[in-house]
């Protein structure tokens, strides 16, 4: 059971998430993910521009009229989201949190789902599975999903990506769209994407809080690293210990960055301070012009 404030909060994120949807995204993302094949819709009579190989032989010689079978996309899909809830998550200075933030990003792409009669699953992760919702449709579902990783306590501090794409490729029996939803604070991962991404559309979305990229002149910082519990104490006063920290986070979200590309993976880069629905309008245009593009070729 949900207390009052996180029922309070979770009805929010529905009544906004519902209002992009209708205004943004629900075109957007059906645009994008497509069905997995065409199924059997009716039989009709033939007009001219049909292609004969659609002429079913057997209702023409029973009626003496040329009919077609048509076929519609197999729209179903399954969408589901791998989020990660480590300690790191915990972290924000925008007025959301790392883990928050996910949650709310997860509303916005399920509503889509949903409204295209998809279904929606939910792998929730740290160093360890914690906890796993199999794919369904429906508003009360998608509700109980918000309301998860809004109240949720790991058992675990640190992150484990491979093992949570492990345990995705070998749990899941059908083709899926798959949010991969981290800060990315790990290493080691990228073969189990390259395997997973070539059985399923795996996507990958950096959560990132701005003071990971860069710290304020604010003399001596304590910092922790909420994983590990290491402790470092820092002169931030200091030009030099400040362009170093943004040279480190520079060259990490580079490397992430040029292995996503080289491993063929989407991603979407949101931030806990910034609205990212206009980056995922952005991310499914882009990605409607590339796929069309190559359909074309």
């Amino acid at each position: 059971m949900l207390t009052k404030e996180l029922e309070a909060k979770v009805r929010l994120i529905e009544i906004h998430s519902n209002k992009v949807v209708r205004e943004l995204l629900a075109g957007e993302y059906r645009s994008v993910f497509k069905g997995s094949g065409m199924e059997f819709d009716e039989v009709r009579l033939y007009q001219p521009g049909d292609e004969v190989r659609s002429i079913d032989w057997n209702v023409t010689a029973r009626t003496g009229e040329t009919h077609v079978k048509r076929y519609v996309e197999e729209r179903e899909l399954n969408l589901f989201f791998l989020v990660d809830m480590s300690a790191s998550g915990l972290f924000g200075t925008g007025g959301k949190t790392k883990n928050e933030t996910a949650a709310e990003l997860c509303a916005l792409l399920a509503f889509s789902a949903i409204r295209n009669n998809d279904k929606v699953g939910l792998i929730v992760f740290t160093d360890r599975i914690e906890l796993f919702i199999p794919p369904a449709k429906g508003s009360r579902h998608v509700l109980a999903i918000i309301g998860k990783l809004l109240e949720f306590e790991p058992g675990g501090r640190g992150t484990d990506i491979n093992a949570a794409l492990e345990y995705f490729g070998h749990m899941a029996r059908k083709a899926s769209v798959v949010f991969l939803i981290s800060d990315f604070l790990d290493s080691g991962f990228d073969e189990q994407m390259r395997i997973l991404n070539c059985r399923h559309d795996l996507i990958a979305v950096p959560v990132v809080d701005r003071r990971e990229l860069s710290l304020p002149a604010a003399g001596l910082m304590e910092l922790r690293d909420a994983e590990s519990g290491e402790m470092l104490v820092c002169d931030t006063d200091s030009a030099k210990v400040r362009a170093r920290f943004e040279e480190a986070a520079r060259q990490r979200w580079q490397s992430l960055n040029n292995r996503l590309t080289d491993l063929g993976i989407d991603q979407i880069r949101v931030f806990t301070d910034e609205d990212y629905v206009e980056d995922l309008v952005r991310f499914f245009r882009a990605r409607e012009r590339r796929l069309t593009g190559e359909i074309m070729r």
